[in-house]
């Protein structure tokens, strides 16, 4: 059968359908034992792997007909192979074609006794089937197994029930067959295939060593009396009948049915007849229906005729009366664009006129606001900074000096306290001198604890005056940002939202999702989105990594975070690197509030700026703005 399948890999195109066809039918004649199984079963050659491998006469030619006509899952070359199987049913096996529920009756009344009871439904048993000690119980194989494996032998089972009791498997197994005289022949040779092996129910039941053989036979009526687990089964799911009651049964339901189809036949020909004669009665009353329909149409049309000439002839008076009436209004209208053109040209005139002195008076006016308030605003952070400054580094060189004098009058405290300890050490003895001595010590050393106590103070103090100038220096820093906003250069030091998104990382991926119309709109909303996903203060990305110089750890975003790679995998690399740029941004300036904020920044060397480095941007623009004045 492999060798009927088995084609080149590329497939056939509509027109060589026919040859291919013709090939496998070739094929097919040559090896035809591969299709017919017996005398009433076949099979197909080209779907082995299905579940019904096994069809009669005409299920064989239905399926090979509908697989040929095309099928959404079946390519062009099956088709073909399927319609050679067709041909090779119609010219080879054609005269073999039997109806496929029919049986010879006689054939069975020759072998079986009319009279012997047998259990109906048809059923057959199965014993001395292998059983297994597993898991405190016994075990065996299943009925779909033992099912397919008649099957092959050409017994046609519908089911296999094994049998179960309260130890497990019992070796028994039930196979039923087809309630018809059909599933009795396959009971019949299924018996009768076992008596010929010697294993049939009476070498079952005679014979002492059984081991490793399987026992077939018919059930019957000491089967359906039998006290045990297959006597159970039987009673609870069959009847003992003997053939002569199936056939007369049979028989007697054949006529009833005959009985039925008979008088429907005839109730069907009455109403026949009764519907000829309403037939013919409405023939003859449409047919004068179909007259009056004519006349009343003819007179309709000759009125409709009549009723549009008249409005036709209404409708040209009508035109002609208003042609008149739109040559004199063009007239009309001409005249009056001639005037209204005069007049629109003159107001333009004016209004252009006016428009540009307001323009230039009020561009004037507010160039000279702009830059008074830019002259004052850089003066004033340029005076202020350079105050600050000078006050901060006099207030440095002030706190160092105090800082080298207290750590001097410290180690003097230590020394005067070690000389101390060593005269306490030694004792007076009674000498009047190291007595004053050791006072003096103490005198000298409760002095210098004093001193010490007022330095702290001062350098607590001036420590204070060195926060409240920093914090006046990022008053500064805040109010050169405001400037720098306002003026909205292109400079290399400006003022960069930290922590922002922009829109156009996400175009990329809108344009793969949406339509072009579509794609500014989408590419903001899921801008939008991010933004607020960066503000969630529960949403931590980051990861600590050894530094590149192998001095501490660095912090950067986790690249196996799972939103992170939900975004790279869904937006694609740009959004990804502009969500862990804002990422690392608000890390550094923000990172308990997760909010954007405004930073001073150097665009050439991509770093925060400093102050001296706005402020001199600053100057530098203002400058340009006085010499343009000037200019």
């Amino acid at each position: 059968m492999s060798d009927l399948i088995t084609d080149e890999d590329t497939d056939i195109s509509e027109s060589e359908l026919e040859d291919h066809a013709d090939s496998c039918y070739e094929k097919l004649k040559q090896a035809g034992e591969t299709v017919k199984i017996s005398e009433t079963e076949y099979r197909c050659p080209y779907c082995p792997g299905k579940k019904k491998r096994i069809f009669g006469f005409n299920e064989l030619l239905q399926h090979a007909s509908g697989v040929s006509r095309g099928s959404q899952k079946r390519g062009i070359k099956d088709r073909g192979r399927h319609l050679g199987l067709v041909k090779y049913i119609q010219k080879e096996l054609k005269g073999e074609s039997i109806p496929e529920n029919t049986v010879d009756n006689n054939e069975i009344h020759k072998s079986c006794d009319l009279n012997e009871l047998y259990v109906w439904p048809w059923m057959g048993i199965v014993a001395n089937i292998p059983v297994e000690w597993k898991n405190g119980r016994y075990t065996g194989q299943s009925g779909s197994k033992l099912r397919d494996e008649l099957t092959e032998k050409g017994f046609n089972p519908l089911r296999v029930h094994p049998l179960w009791n309260f130890k497990g498997f019992s070796g028994y197994a039930i196979v039923e067959f087809r309630n018809e005289w059909l599933g009795l022949s396959d009971a019949l040779r299924f018996e009768k295939a076992y008596e010929v092996i010697h294993q049939g129910k009476s070498d079952y039941f005679e014979t002492e060593n059984y081991w490793g053989k399987l026992y077939c036979w018919v059930a019957k009526d000491d089967d359906f009396h039998a006290e045990n687990v297959v006597g159970d089964y039987l009673r609870r799911n069959g009847d003992l009948k003997t053939l002569t009651q199936y056939q007369e049964e049979e028989h007697t339901k054949n006529s009833k049915l005959l009985s039925n189809l008979t008088s429907t036949v005839e109730g069907q020909n009455m109403r026949l007849i009764e519907m000829e004669t309403k037939y013919k009665e409405t023939s003859v009353s449409l047919s004068s229906l179909m007259s009056q329909k004519d006349e009343m149409l003819q007179a309709f049309n000759e009125e409709r005729k009549k009723m549009q000439q008249n409005a036709r002839h209404q409708l040209q008076q009508i035109f002609q009366e208003h042609e008149r009436t739109a040559m004199q209004l063009e007239v009309q209208r001409n005249e009056l664009k001639q005037h209204e053109k005069e007049l629109e040209e003159r107001e333009a005139r004016n209004e252009n006129e006016r428009l540009k002195l307001s323009y230039e008076k009020e561009q004037n006016e507010r160039a000279i606001v702009e830059q008074k308030r830019a002259d004052d605003n850089v003066l004033r952070l340029a005076e202020d900074h350079e105050r600050e400054k000078e006050a901060l580094q006099r207030t440095m060189i002030e706190l160092e000096k105090k800082l080298d004098a207290k750590h001097a009058l410290e180690l003097e405290i230590r020394c005067l306290k070690g000389n101390l300890q060593v005269a306490k050490h030694i004792g007076d003895d009674g000498d009047e001198e190291v007595t004053k001595k050791l006072h003096s010590i103490e005198q000298e050393l409760k002095d210098k604890e004093e001193e010490l106590e007022d330095l702290e103070q001062l350098s607590q103090a001036l420590i204070i005056k060195e926060r409240k100038s920093n914090d006046e220096l990022q008053e500064a820093r805040k109010e050169l940002i405001a400037v720098l906003m306002e003026l909205s250069s292109e400079a290399s030091i400006g003022v960069k939202r930290m922590g922002e998104l922009d829109s156009k990382a996400f175009i990329a991926a809108a344009k793969r999702k949406y339509m072009e119309h579509e794609v500014d709109e989408k590419a903001a909303e899921l801008c939008t989105g991010w933004q607020y996903q960066l503000k969630k203060a529960n949403w931590h990305p980051f990861k600590n990594v050894p530094a590149e110089d192998g001095k501490g750890h660095k912090t950067i975003v986790d690249g196996e975070d799972k939103i992170m790679k939900k975004l790279k995998n869904q937006l694609g690399e740009d959004a990804y690197r502009a969500v862990a740029t804002a990422l690392m941004e608000l890390n550094e300036c923000n990172p308990s509030g997760r909010y954007v904020v405004s930073e001073l920044w150097n665009y050439d060397h991509e770093r925060k700026a400093t102050l001296k480095e706005g402020i001199s941007q600053l100057l530098d623009q203002w400058r340009m703005l006085k010499k343009k004045k000037r200019c």
